[in-house]
């Protein structure tokens, strides 16, 4: 049996989109916008918990206004992926808790932090998906590595210490640093997170760059993803861009049906494959994930058309 297929998009709420007209003149709040969105598509990336720990409150009225098929995939916080993380997002705490000389910094990375500091912020993040999880409206956690985060023991020891700290989750890992999946190193890659069943996120983006991955169809889980980021190349690393910015790209019909052998393949090794946009500048997403569900439907597979 093919994979269900699900296909949506990396965001509902970014400022572009709210602003393009795509949402109805009487969605207005946000409790309208998700419930409207999860009308049309079966499965969402939230990105704000990038940007900090979520509120188990607010999880819990995504999980109140939503169909109960629907399905939340989470981005991990920027600190667990060693992004340079802001002090002021830090519950607060366990910010004033800090050392003094690391409550004076603007920022820092992971491996500036106490042990234990990560440790409880892990367990907070961990907390905070709980209603996701109990009403299994919860899809993957995804850990989207930065270019700097090269390929070798310690990363994949790194790797696995976040997959300890989630254990009852299911963990995605993406790469930008093309090192991770270019000749010498890409058996060695999927092998490692087939081992430890990680889900390798498939993704498409402008090549050419030290951070580019290229676009391989490989399923290392019975879950499948695919992360489509635009092919701008011209924004792909210029600096003090909004991500909405830097993903602006509308994929032509053509672009998109290059990927319908890739979902194919991927369908038939997965039970669950999930196809995702996250070119979020207007409409383009949503546009474009309604392109991918005529080419799912092409192809004949098992199409979750929307959560309901």
């Amino acid at each position: 049996m093919a994979a269900r297929v699900l296909v949506g998009t990396c965001s509902w709420t970014d400022p572009t989109l709210l602003k393009s007209g795509w949402y109805p003149g009487g969605v207005k709040t946000p409790a309208e916008r998700i419930q409207f969105y999860a009308g049309q598509f079966p499965i969402v990336e939230v990105d704000s918990s990038y940007y900090g720990i979520l509120a188990e409150k607010v999880v819990g009225l995504w999980v109140e206004r939503t169909p109960p098929a629907f399905l939340f995939n989470i981005k991990a916080f920027s600190l667990f992926t060693r992004h340079p993380t802001r002090a002021r997002v830090l519950p607060k705490d366990i910010r004033e808790a800090l050392p003094p000389a690391l409550a004076e910094k603007a920022s820092f990375y992971e491996k500036d932090l106490p042990q234990e500091v990560t440790k409880e912020l892990f367990k907070r993040f961990e907390q905070a998906l709980l209603p996701l999880d109990s009403a299994g409206k919860l899809g993957l956690v995804l850990f989207q590595f930065p270019e700097w985060f090269f390929p070798g023991s310690d990363s994949r020891e790194y790797i696995l210490a976040c997959q300890q700290s989630l254990p009852q989750y299911r963990l995605a890992v993406e790469f930008r640093n093309g090192a991770w999946l270019n000749e010498k190193n890409r058996d060695g890659t999927l092998d490692f997170l087939k081992e430890h069943n990680l889900v390798y996120a498939c993704v498409d983006e402008p090549q050419g760059f030290r951070s580019s991955v290229p676009p391989l169809a490989e399923a290392t889980s019975h879950f499948g993803l695919v992360r489509f980021h635009g092919r701008n190349r011209e924004n792909w690393e210029r600096k003090g861009l909004s991500a909405a910015e830097r993903f602006q790209y509308l994929y032509p019909a053509a672009e998109l049906e290059e990927w319908g052998p890739r979902v194919e393949q991927l369908a038939s090794r997965t039970k669950q494959l999930h196809v995702l946009f996250n070119n979020c500048y207007a409409d383009y997403g949503v546009r474009n994930a309604r392109d991918m569900q005529a080419v799912v439907r092409a192809l004949q597979l098992p199409l979750e058309r929307e959560a309901g």
